[in-house]
């Protein structure tokens, strides 16, 4: 379902990403493990086609980013760091927003639950998101992409801004989005939310993946040894 072939990508001369590879298949959740500066954004900004690799292949369900970017994304839901909302429409007009441009049709009360689902209490769902905090809007972010029932999700930093409670629910969030077939590359510096929601894990280092491994055998504790381990190599 995503596919990273061979793939680099450089920045006046300086390389943020190096012959990557990896894949994820239908049904798993990879997380991309690194610090800020690793080249998890860029490697995301390549499979959304906002970037073109200078080497190798970037895919979705066998769709190339590089050459059918649009068709690529009409399949993909993405929550950046950030989520930019217009502050003048509620969270609910957001949404109606956001999926009618992806052309998804959803009465008020079946946006009202997608809110909900996502973790955004009731009473805020027809307030303006200029009153927002960075969560709430986070998890109206996490609606639109939700909503879109994609078949892939690129998440960069998904649960900033979330309270442990929020970012749980995420994580829930996540796997029944997996157990109905979506692929999900997740990328994070979150150790712990990374082992408790990643069925793979890869750990990115200067634009090289160093190291990947499945969750089931490490623990949260060994997971941050193994990483530190490779950070201070």
């Amino acid at each position: 379902m995503i596919e990273i072939e061979n793939t680099s990508k450089s920045y006046n001369g300086k390389q943020a990403v190096k012959n990557l590879s990896l894949s994820v298949k239908e049904g798993e959740i990879y997380g991309l493990l690194g610090p800020n500066g690793a080249g998890k954004s860029t490697t995301l900004n390549m499979l959304l086609g906002f970037l073109q690799p200078d080497t190798g292949i970037t895919s979705l369900n066998k769709v190339s980013t590089s050459t059918d970017a649009k068709k690529a994304r009409e399949m993909t839901g993405y929550i950046p760091e950030n989520v930019n909302l217009y502050p003048y429409l509620t969270g609910l007009e957001n949404l109606y927003y956001f999926c009618k441009l992806a052309g998804r049709e959803y009465s008020k009360e079946e946006l009202s639950d997608i809110l909900t689902e996502c973790g955004l209490q009731k009473d805020s769902h027809n307030k303006k998101t200029s009153a927002y905090s960075k969560g709430m809007r986070q998890k109206v972010g996490i609606a639109i992409a939700y909503a879109k029932k994609a078949k892939v999700y690129l998440l960069d930093e998904p649960a900033s801004g979330l309270d442990p409670l929020a970012s749980n629910e995420l994580s829930a969030l996540l796997k029944k989005l997996a157990e109905e077939g979506a692929a999900i590359l997740m990328a994070s510096h979150d150790i712990f939310r990374v082992r408790e929601t990643c069925s793979r894990i890869g750990i990115l280092k200067n634009g090289i993946l160093v190291k990947e491994m499945d969750t089931s055998g490490v623990t949260a504790a060994e997971l941050e040894k193994i990483y530190l381990q490779y950070m201070q190599s």
